[in-house]
């Protein structure tokens, strides 16, 4: 199963994206040229629903790189039982690796990186981000997994790294000096 990141505003739970999130997510993500994620592995962790989802994500702008994020699912008697039905927790994990040749475009070069993906995982305000941050100095680029909210940030974050030392890496924009 492909989708778009973006169109899993609230999981398979409650209020799933097939409800909410199908035809608005594909209009809005589909213009942008958003990455496309599959869903390949979706394990249960417990009676009430709840599951952990892996889906691989390639990184648009970065032929090659093939990223792995896993995320928490809150199931439909679980958001009932806690009465907080409209977002999954801030929780994520990502492992990045080279999976072809690579071949970078044009990337965000600053300190902050650049936002390579994004979802909903409340209603409104939190979303799951990575962000794609390049280390000159010791030829790597990074990629963070974090969530972001309006207030009360979460310090939940995962790192990941794919080295470029010795690769034979093609910059279409030439490599950064």
């Amino acid at each position: 199963m492909q989708r778009l990141i973006g169109q899993r505003l609230i999981g398979q739970g409650l209020i799933g994206r097939k409800l909410i999130g199908g035809a608005l997510a594909a209009c809005l993500f589909i213009g942008a040229g958003a990455a496309v994620a599959q869903e390949v592995g979706k394990v249960g962790v417990d009676w009430l629903g709840n599951d952990i989802i892996v889906e691989a994500i390639k990184d648009p702008k970065v032929e090659g790189v093939t990223c792995h994020v896993s995320y928490f699912d809150r199931g439909v008697i679980d958001r009932l039982q806690k009465g907080n039905w409209f977002e999954d927790p801030s929780d994520s994990s990502i492992a990045c690796r080279q999976t072809g040749p690579i071949t970078i475009g044009d990337i965000d070069m600053s300190e902050a990186g650049e936002e390579v993906f994004k979802q909903g995982i409340s209603l409104i305000w939190k979303k799951q981000v990575v962000n794609r941050i390049y280390d000159k100095a010791n030829e790597t680029l990074i990629y963070l997994s974090h969530s972001r909210q309006v207030q009360d940030g979460s310090a939940k974050m995962s790192v990941t790294t794919v080295p470029l030392y010795g690769q034979n890496a093609v910059w279409t924009n030439g490599k950064p000096k």
